[in-house]
């Protein structure tokens, strides 16, 4: 058997069920709720007689279905507040006057304005639906938001989430291993980081104690230690709750962090899909037309894979770069210990307040080829241009290559 699979959102098959008068039980469509109306947003205003009127946009309906209801009909009172509020913020950009006055004594808003706040109301949408697929996909208990007050940019529409490497075919990030530490109270004499010819990465308050440029080795799924064990750190997952968010300085998206992160603390991994070196070349080439990449080269050990989070990749794709970072990468290995293809770690180098901005030096050893949608920086063996830096640090190196 097989079958193709249905481009549609949700809503649009709904909209086309209700416009047919058809039922269909398996996208929620029956007879007790063919008929029935929510309001999803609202699209226009006037007054008329001095009765005040909402244009209606109702879920799961098209647009030709809107009709004009009297405020006292709505029981919205977010949708209102949000009504006005993008109301407001369109009239404070655009520095207008009040609402519109035509014929027959009817109060209405400007076209311009009607439309910026269907906009917006549609972009919150998309956006409140992309916030639900990052937290159903994420395999990490900290939450994910997204924030846009900046411009009407939506989410991107080639992204997709995932926790862990995507190997290109023929690429295996998994090199069967199938021993692990004997220990039952981590770190031991012959506990993981040890057997590799290395100390143990972190302190008793599990954070890093390392310098960067050394390896972090944490116990295997192979290990006889249990999940506490201060050995099990980047294994699992992100533990702050982050929120990805536009930038108000034409840097694109950036992340965020909604807790208060501690020195030297793992932040979150840097995942996408694995290629060849050579697969890298020819895809920066590709990118370069289009002004970004997302090229991270695995080159601790040797310089035959890179990460391309262009596609595929985890809340890091969306990390700026800075000149002053807050973040620095250390390589990781757990279940792999070829060192060809490491794990990269974003760790705190310093504290970070709740709210702050996280970064990274796209120029660390192992990132030279690394750049974000928001910062398009190409990196210098290809003999790119040069591209300005935005991140507004003291110490600003004024270029990103």
């Amino acid at each position: 058997a097989w079958y193709v699979p249905c481009l549609a959102s949700l809503e649009t098959l709904q909209e086309l069920c209700r416009k047919e008068n058809l039922r269909c039980k398996s996208i929620g469509i029956t007879n007790r709720n063919l008929k029935s109306y929510e309001v999803e947003y609202l699209c226009d205003y006037k007054v008329e007689e001095g009765t005040e009127y909402y244009l209606v946009k109702w879920k799961g309906w098209p647009e030709s279905s809107n009709t004009w209801e009297p405020q006292k009909n709505l029981k919205c009172p977010l949708l209102l507040q949000n009504f006005r509020s993008d109301k407001n913020e369109y009239l404070s950009r655009v520095r207008e006057g009040k609402a519109l006055k035509v014929r027959n004594h009817v109060k209405a808003l400007k076209p311009a304005v009607a439309d910026y706040i269907v906009k917006k109301a549609k972009q919150r949408i998309a956006l409140q639906r992309w916030k639900e697929e990052l937290n159903r996909k994420k395999n990490h208990k900290a939450m994910i938001l997204v924030e846009n007050t900046v411009d009407l940019e939506g989410p991107p529409l080639d992204f997709y989430y995932i926790n862990e490497y995507k190997p290109a075919p023929g690429i295996n990030v998994i090199n069967g291993i199938t021993t692990g530490c004997e220990c039952t109270d981590c770190p031991a004499e012959k506990c993981c980081p040890k057997e590799a010819g290395f100390i143990l990465a972190y302190n008793k308050r599990k954070k890093l104690k390392i310098q960067p440029g050394l390896p972090i080795y944490e116990c295997n799924s192979f290990c006889r230690c249990g999940p506490d064990c201060p050995n099990r750190i980047v294994q699992k997952g992100t533990p702050y709750s982050l929120c990805i968010f536009r930038t108000n300085n034409g840097r694109g998206w950036g992340v965020k962090t909604l807790q208060k992160i501690k020195t030297n603390s793992f932040v979150m991994e840097y995942v996408g899909e694995v290629i060849t070196s050579e697969e890298a070349e020819r895809r920066g080439q590709l990118y370069d037309n289009q002004g970004n990449t997302y090229l991270f080269d695995l080159d601790y050990d040797s310089d035959e894979f890179t990460v391309d989070a262009a596609r595929y990749g985890n809340v890091s794709h969306f990390v700026n770069h800075s000149c002053d970072p807050n973040l620095q990468v250390f390589n990781v290995f757990i279940d792999n210990l070829d060192l060809r293809l490491p794990r990269i770690a974003l760790f705190s180098t310093r504290t970070i307040k709740a709210g702050e901005e996280l970064t990274f030096d796209y120029q660390m050893k192992g990132s030279i080829d690394l750049t974000s949608d928001s910062a398009d920086g190409l990196s210098p063996s290809r003999k790119r241009i040069r591209t300005v830096c935005k991140c507004g640090a003291v110490c600003c190196r004024g270029y990103l290559n």
